[in-house]
Order: C-alpha cells, then structure tokens, then sequence
C-alpha cells in the first residue's frame, strides 16, 4: 500500500516551495545550487526534497530529465552534513557505469562546499583505486551492484553504518538481471534504515520490488507512467529495409539545420559499430562521431561521453546500456535507428533531448517487423506517435529477398506470441506418408514387355 501525491496534491500542500530556500538547506547546499545554476525546483524536486527530509521512504516515480537526481541527493547531502567516521552512510546503486558516473559527479557539484567523502564503484576497471579510496575513508558510496558486492565479499566494505539506501533507475536495474544481487545487498546491510527508489517507469516487476524494499512509502509520481517529455517532438518514417534506414540517417545527420547534437540508438553492438563506420567514412569527420557499448573500453566509453558533453562531438552512437547516465542539455535529436524491444527504454532513450527545458526531436525508423513493437510502446506511452512524410532526397532501394523473408519470419513469430494457435506462412509443414499398395508397385519387365508391345 502507498501513500499516493500526485502533482495536484503536491501543489496544494506545498504551495509556498517557490525556491530552494524554502526548503530550509544549508548555506553550503544552497551556494552550490546557485553556482549550479538552479532557480527554481523541478515538480519531482518540489514534492520528493520536503518528505525525504522528513525521513519517509519514498517512491518517486519520474522521467529521465526531471531532475530526480537532485530530488534525493539534496536531501541527502543536507542529512549526513559532513564527513564522518571511516564507513559508508549512504549506499546508492545505479545500473549502468555510466549512471553511477553522472551521480558521482552530481554529488561532486552539489556538495562542493561540503568536505562529504564519496567514491564511484563499478566494474570495467581494475579495483585497485576504489579500494584505496574506500580505504581512506567515505561517507556516500555510489556503485552499481555487481561491483559493490565484489568489494563487500572481498572484505573492503564495512555496511554497520549505512543509514540510507537508494535504487535509482529501478526498472533498468531489473531490465539488467541485477534483482538476485540487490536482494543479497538487502540481505546483508542494516534493516534500520531509510529507503528512497526512483524509477522512469512502474511496470510490475518494480512495483513487487518496491513491496519488498520500501516500509510505509509515500509514492510521488509527477507524470503519468511512462510519459514521455513534453518538450520533444515525436515522429516516425516508415521505412522497408535497412539500406533506406542508412540512407534516411545520412540525409538528417547531413541535411536538417537544427541538428545539432545527436544520439543514435541501436539494439546490437555489431549495427552500431557498422553505422559508426559508414557515418565516418561518408559522411562526417572522425572527430564528430564516436561509438559506445558494452564491448568498448571504460576510458574509451568515459573519453566519448565527455567529448558528446562538451560538444566536441556532434553525433554520439549507442546501445541501451547508454541511454541513461548521459545528462546533455544540448542534444537537439535522438534517433532510433532500431525500435527497442524493451518497451520502456523508449521512453528513457528520447528522455535524453528536451532536457532542463529545451526542445528536442525524437525520431524512430520503423519497418514492417518493428510496426508490432511501435504499438505496444504507444499503448504503454498513451499516444499515437505521427507519422512523417519521407523525404523526397531519400534514395529507397528494393529490398533484398533474404531481409524480406526474414521480416516475414519475424512478424509471424510476432503473431505466434499474440496467437499461439497461429501456424503462420513458414511453418513446417508435415509431409504424408505414401503407402504404395501392391498394385501401385513398380511393373516387372514382362508387364513393362507386354505393354511396349500393346503400345506399337
């Protein structure tokens, strides 16, 4: 059961929360979030901050770029107020590298006036210096789950102190298979504690893992579920094969004005590194694309996030495992290039443009196969996503029989799933078996003899 706020009550309640000062920060806290450049809360800031300070756990339900980092750092960083004893207060897990990276440095802005010790923990780089940061001493530890039970069972974290727990982007982490290692997490830190988890979306898998972690929790939820933001502009070109994808690619990477900055999204390491290729040897320099998934490097991965940040790089190609932990103000478009196969990632892939207010455009490639999975996402986003006119500088080549066959494939494998008494048009089709009877067996060669010379 949940105490349920939603954005009216929020607004009736709260009212006077015009500014941050109305929350009663510290000056170190509050001079942060002016040098941040912060002026007023976000709506998930406005209702999270006051109850998180009042010691609930908290369900906040909320898009990617709403702020909701700051919604529970804040309050976070105003309750262990400053540096203490040798062991972590305050645990946070995130599911992506990436994520654990954009809180860290989150809490590196907020708390800069603070001398509050916090270290990043997650895999793809040797151990070595975060066991020597936690060695030195830390008060907030920011990892993602496999990494921080990796140090916990080699002895090198001490949870006797952790107060407060925090699930960020708790529909990911279930996305990722990460539900086993957070429940020996549960297992093993103190049960007297607060709990804070924050989640784009609210399918069921989250909501029974929100019943098993959260005691009492009063649940926020500033959208509709799986809303996506309001200052991006959705639309989608039906297109036949993958060479006209590439095509419709090139011409907007090349053609359209306002773009800026971009990601690509694809679901394969292999596409991504295919249209990484393709967009640097036709159509931009090696210095305006780089590529991320999981196959690359850390410092790699870290070196191109930073350069798409600081605007060095125009157009940023990615897998899932990105589509959160990049927090850029400046993206004018996202791409999907394939449409995801995990329904709410759509949400948090275009949730990277039309961030901290600005417009952005969200466009998604769809082929026959993919018109199943576009239905599914409008249903769960509750909107018919528009349909855009092809251009006419767009080359649409025939599509090859192979890619056509297997589209086919997969749209009855689709309708199988819907239907499972449909047989579809490549199923097996089982073959009889003749029964030659005695008079249907080959004639002998006296018979073959008589009939030769009947015939003549």
């Amino acid at each position: 059961m949940y105490l349920k706020i939603s954005a009216l009550d929020s607004n009736r309640n709260n009212r006077f929360i015009v500014t941050f000062e109305d929350f009663n920060l510290n000056r170190q806290l509050l001079n942060a979030i002016a040098d941040a450049g912060y002026e007023t809360p976000s709506p998930i800031q406005e209702q999270a901050i006051p109850l998180v300070m009042q010691g609930h756990d908290v369900l906040g339900i909320a898009q990617t770029g709403t702020g909701k980092t700051a919604a529970y750092l804040l309050p976070l960083l105003m309750r262990i107020k400053y540096a203490q004893g040798q062991h972590p207060r305050a645990l946070i897990l995130a599911p992506t590298r990436e994520l654990v990276m954009q809180i860290d440095a989150a809490i590196s802005e907020l708390g800069k006036y603070t001398d509050l010790r916090h270290v990043a923990l997650f895999g793809g780089l040797g151990p070595k210096a975060q066991i020597a940061a936690l060695q030195k001493g830390v008060d907030i530890v920011v990892a993602t789950p496999g990494r921080f039970m990796d140090l916990y069972l080699k002895g090198e974290i001490l949870v006797k102190q952790l107060s407060t727990l925090i699930l960020d982007e708790a529909d990911k982490m279930m996305d990722m298979g990460f539900m086993p290692q957070i429940n020996r997490i549960l297992e093993v830190i103190p049960r007297k504690r607060q709990n804070l988890l924050f989640s784009a979306t609210f399918p069921p898998r989250v909501e029974k893992l929100s019943e098993n972690f959260l005691e009492a929790p009063i649940r926020v939820e500033v959208t509709l579920q799986a809303t996506t933001a309001e200052r991006v502009e959705q639309s989608i070109f039906e297109l036949p094969n993958f060479r006209s994808k590439i095509n419709l690619l090139e011409y907007l990477v090349q053609g359209a004005e306002d773009f800026q900055r971009g990601m690509v999204f694809v679901r394969s390491k292999e596409a991504a590194d295919n249209i990484y290729k393709f967009l640097k040897r036709k159509v931009v320099t090696d210095e305006e694309v780089r590529v991320i998934h999981a196959n690359k490097g850390q410092n790699t991965r870290i070196n191109a996030m930073e350069a798409f940040k600081e605007g060095k790089v125009r157009i940023l190609i990615a897998t899932d495992v990105a589509s959160r932990g990049i927090d850029v103000t400046q993206v004018s478009h996202v791409i999907n290039f394939d449409v995801p196969l995990i329904y709410e990632d759509y949400v948090h892939r275009i949730g990277r443009t039309g961030r901290a207010n600005q417009e952005g455009k969200a466009i998604t490639f769809v082929t026959i196969a993919d018109e199943y999975h576009i239905a599914k996402i409008e249903k769960i986003i509750r909107l018919t996503i528009p349909r855009a006119p092809m251009p006419e500088a767009v080359e649409i080549p025939e599509t090859p029989f192979e890619e056509k066959q297997d589209m086919l494939r997969e749209i009855d494998e689709q309708r199988k799933r819907d239907d499972p008494n449909f047989k579809g048009a490549f199923h097996e089709k089982k073959h009889k078996k003749v029964v030659i009877s005695k008079s249907q067996k080959k004639p002998s060669t006296l018979t073959k003899n008589k009939y030769s010379k009947r015939k003549k």
